[in-house]
C-alpha cells in the first residue's frame, strides 16, 4: 500500500437524525360528528452505526467523508399514521478500530470483529400524537410531543493493526528487511532512519500450511512516548500484538541497554504492554562469529527468549518462527481480549489541515409545521355551503 493511502486516524462528525413530531389532528368523518383525535406518533431520527468491514485495511475512505449524517424522523400524520423512521448511517471501518470523543478524549468503543455493529449515536425517538392523551377528562387533547433532538458528536477513529507479532526496534535495525524476508510483503528499505513510515503487514508462512500475522511498525527513538520522531502516532499499533518481537543489532554498543530503552518507551506509553510476552532478535548476526555469539549471550537481558539471525544471510530465521510460533501458542487466549483502552489527550495529536472538521447547522425543518391541524378526511365529507 502506498504510504499516502494509509491513513490510521482521522477526525469526523458525525449526527444522529432528530425525532419526527407528533400530530394534532381530529378525526372528521360524514357520520362521525365526534370522532376525537386521531394525531400520529412521529418517526425516530435515523442512527449512526460502526460496523467492523475485513476488506478495509485502512481509513482512506472518511478521510474525504467527514461529515455523517443521520436523516430526521418524519412527522406524524391524520388516521394515526406514524411518521417515517430516518435513515440509518453505517459507518464500515476496519477490524481494529478504536474510537474516540474528539473533545474530551474519552474512549467510546472498539470495534474488532468482522461484522461488530455498535451503536455510535442514537437517533431522536418521535414524538406522541394527540391520540395518546385523550381520556375520559380530555376528550380532545389539542396538543401532540415534539421529537426529540438529534445527537451530535466529533469522534476521532484510530486504526490498531491486528497482528499476531509486532516488529519493535530502533530505525535500522532490521525490521522491513526481515518482514520482507519471511513474507511477501515488500516495505521500504534503505540505510537511513525512519525509512519505513507507515506500518506494513506481513503473512510469515510456517509448517503445515499454519501462518502468522506480523506487522512492522516504524522505528521507535528514546521519548517516543513523549512524542519524539513518530512515536505517538505508531506505539498504539503495537497494543494489538499478542507478541513483540524486539530487534538489536548485532553492532550495537549496549544490546541490554538498547533493549531497556525500547521497553521504557512501551510501559510509558502503556503499561499494560509490559505483561506482553516478547522475543529479543540479535540481527546482523552474520558479522558474529560463534565466539562472539557466546560471548554476547552472557549480556542478555534474563528470562527473555532470543535468538540470532541475519535476515541477509538467511541464518536463524527457521530457528526464530519456531520461537515465536511456540511463544504464540503458549497461551490459550488472544491478547486483543485483553485490551484495556484509556482515554488520549486531544491536545497531544496533532492534525492536518486536511483532518479539521466543523459541525454542519441542522436544517429546522418544523418552522413550517402548524401548532394545530384540523382536517376533513375525505373531499366528499367537506361540508358544503
Amino acid at each position: 500500500m502506498a504510504e499516502s493511502n494509509f491513513v490510521d486516524y482521522v477526525k469526523i462528525y458525525c449526527r444522529s437524525g432528530k425525532g419526527g413530531r407528533g400530530s394534532t389532528h381530529f378525526r372528521r368523518a360524514k357520520y362521525i360528528p365526534k370522532g376525537g383525535p386521531d394525531g400520529g406518533d412521529g418517526g425516530r431520527g435515523g442512527h449512526i452505526y460502526l460496523r467492523g468491514n475485513r476488506n478495509y485495511w485502512t481509513l482512506l475512505h472518511l478521510k474525504y467523508e467527514r461529515h455523517i449524517l443521520a436523516t430526521n424522523g418524519g412527522h406524524g400524520s391524520a388516521k394515526q399514521s406514524t411518521g417515517k423512521d430516518g435513515e440509518d448511517r453505517v459507518i464500515e471501518v476496519p477490524c481494529g478500530t478504536v474510537a474516540y470523543d474528539a473533545e474530551t478524549g474519552e474512549f467510546i468503543c472498539d470495534v474488532t470483529e468482522d461484522g461488530q455493529v455498535v451503536t455510535l449515536l442514537k437517533g431522536g425517538r418521535g414524538g406522541l400524537g394527540n391520540c395518546h392523551f385523550k381520556s375520559a377528562t380530555n376528550q380532545a387533547p389539542r396538543y401532540s410531543q415534539p421529537g426529540e433532538p438529534a445527537q451530535e458528536r466529533m469522534i476521532i477513529l484510530q486504526l490498531k493493526l491486528l497482528a499476531d507479532v509486532g516488529l519493535v526496534g530502533f530505525p535500522n535495525a532490521g525490521k522491513s528487511t526481515l518482514l520482507s524476508v519471511v513474507s511477501a510483503a515488500k516495505p521500504k528499505i534503505a540505510n537511513y532512519p525512519f525509512t519505513t513510515l507507515v506500518p506494513n503487514l506481513g503473512i510469515v508462512s510456517y509448517r503445515d500450511n499454519r501462518s502468522f500475522v506480523m506487522a512492522d511498525i516504524p522505528g521507535i527513538i528514546e521519548g517516543a512516548s513523549e512524542g519524539r520522531g513518530l512515536g505517538l502516532r505508531f506505539l498504539r499499533h503495537i497494543e494489538r500484538n499478542s507478541l513483540l518481537l524486539f530487534m538489536v543489532p548485532a553492532d550495537s554498543d549496549d544490546i541490554r541497554k538498547e533493549y531497556e530503552v525500547l521497553n521504557n518507551e512501551l510501559v510509558k506509553y502503556n503499561p499494560d504492554l509490559a505483561e506482553k510476552n516478547r522475543v529479543l532478535a540479535i540481527t546482523k548476526s552474520d558479522l558474529l562469529d560463534e565466539e562472539l555469539k557466546e560471548a554476547l549471550s552472557k549480556e542478555l537481558p534474563e528470562g527473555i527468549p532470543a535468538v540470532f539471525i541475519s535476515s541477509i544471510a538467511m541464518q536463524g530465521i527457521t530457528e526464530l518462527k519456531d520461537l515465536l510460533w511456540k511463544e504464540l501458542n503458549r497461551e490459550t487466549f488472544h491478547e486483543v481480549e485483553r485490551i484495556v483502552h484509556k482515554n488520549i489527550d486531544v491536545n497531544s495529536l496533532v492534525f492536518d489541515e486536511d483532518d479539521l472538521v466543523t459541525p454542519v447547522e441542522a436544517d429546522d425543518d418544523d418552522d413550517d409545521f402548524e401548532e394545530y391541524e384540523e382536517y376533513w378526511e375525505d373531499e366528499e365529507d367537506t361540508p358544503t355551503k
